[in-house]
């Protein structure tokens, strides 16, 4: 296990070191002044110079890369200059809150699916697998931004049942219960829509997921045995066949979630949640290059790492993925 670990974390090394060195391409390489980017046409030339010697920019090119790199090595993500502070404080400040939305949307995406999943396979090709499957299609297909605009405009407008925006500062009750009131969790009425929201897709691709998947286990020879015991149908779809189907299922929410951390632009514009979206696409509306950057090196961070975590939890599981080709 030791050695796949290993072999594991040192594979995602050149996805990282590539990245940024993309970013370092598009940022200092191709045609253009960064500093007259970052700071626009009309700054004073002594700021600009003062720009150019933050970044490296008045070194050799391969000494800026070396100069680059470094400070990433150190995170030391520069400085916006539209905001006037540490791009690293500035991701910081918007990462929580998209883990927050990520991992609820997640969670309840996972027991949306997982249900609809069991249900359609108890009886394959009958009404209510039909249905699901309908509605699950339906999850995959109604685009995100139009679906936070339909539930904001019912539940928020008409019935007033949510609130439409905001992200709590302060304690949620749940963090009070559990002794974390410091964590900055927000209040669950506004957590719903946004949740809700960017969970349909994720609901409707497991629920998928987990169907093919208990089809396929309900006709291995463990299946079999298990019913040749007694054991009735649910408990056989439950407690055996399920357990087969989460493997998949696992390496699939793994990546959902990652995608989701900086993936929930619009429905983080739609209901005001300050999260990294809405930070990189007002980063790209201000051309905020030192944000952008930031945004993108940290997201790439976020996906290797996440997959990581899912590879080893999926060889911990099966013993099989362990062993080498």
């Amino acid at each position: 296990m030791e050695r796949f670990v290993a072999r594991r974390v040192l594979s995602i090394l050149p996805v990282v070191w590539g990245m940024a060195t993309l970013v370092w391409v598009v940022m200092f390489v191709l045609p253009g002044d960064p500093a007259r980017v970052i700071l626009g046409p009309t700054a004073d030339p002594q700021l600009i110079d003062e720009v150019r010697r933050e970044w490296g920019l008045d070194l050799p090119r391969s000494h800026q890369y070396l100069f680059y790199l470094g400070r990433l090595g150190r995170l030391h993500l520069f400085r916006s200059y539209i905001q006037g502070r540490p791009v690293l404080d500035i991701v910081l400040e918007g990462a929580w809150p998209s883990a927050v939305l990520a991992v609820t949307a997640i969670g309840l995406a996972l027991i949306l699916g997982v249900a609809a999943g069991l249900a359609a396979a108890r009886r394959p090709h009958g009404a209510l697998d039909r249905v699901l499957l309908t509605l699950s299609l339906g999850g995959l297909a109604v685009p995100v931004f139009w679906l936070g605009l339909v539930l904001r405009m019912v539940f928020a407008s008409w019935l007033q049942w949510l609130p439409v925006s905001s992200y709590t500062p302060g304690g949620a009750p749940a963090a009070r219960l559990l002794g974390l009131a410091w964590l900055p969790l927000p209040h669950l009425p506004h957590l719903v829509l946004p949740a809700v929201t960017l969970s349909a897709f994720s609901a409707g691709y497991f629920a998928r997921i987990v169907r093919a998947a208990l089809l396929e286990a309900l006709g291995e020879d463990f299946i079999r045995t298990a019913r040749a015991k007694g054991l009735s149908p649910g408990r056989v779809l439950r407690r055996h066949a399920l357990a087969h189907a989460l493997l998949p299922l696992a390496t699939v929410a793994g990546v959902q979630l990652a995608t989701l951390m900086g993936g929930a632009i619009a429905t983080e514009i739609i209901y005001a949640w300050p999260g990294l979206g809405s930070i990189l696409l007002l980063a790209i509306q201000n051309r905020d290059l030192p944000v952008v950057s930031g945004c993108v090196i940290f997201l790439t961070l976020v996906f290797v790492v996440v997959n990581l975590v899912v590879d080893l939890g999926y060889a911990w599981l099966d013993p099989r993925v362990r062993s080498p080709s």
